[in-house]
């Protein structure tokens, strides 16, 4: 099973603007499915936007040999989460 770690849409603001969960999940399964586990979230309506991720979980994942979306990947170099992202 091939896992992905990307955003899943949790809910919408007032403004338009949602709020994404980083999560672990098969790759295959579509959009919206149930999460093998939730790594954390990304708030784009705040600015500066709003990061809190569970680097400890996230290691494991990737260690385990998930792979990160693009646009996670691209999120984290700008937040500078992980080094190596």
């Amino acid at each position: 099973m091939e896992v992905c770690i990307r955003l899943q849409r949790s809910d919408i603001k007032a403004s338009g603007k949602y709020n994404f969960r980083i999560v672990a999940i098969p790759k295959s399964d579509p959009r919206q499915s149930k999460a093998l586990e939730i790594l954390g979230y990304y708030d784009s309506s705040k600015k500066p936007a709003a990061y809190d991720v569970k680097i400890d979980k996230l290691e494991q994942w990737i260690a385990k040999g998930a792979q990160m979306s693009p646009t996670v990947k691209s999120l984290f170099k700008k937040a500078r989460i992980r080094k190596n992202a």
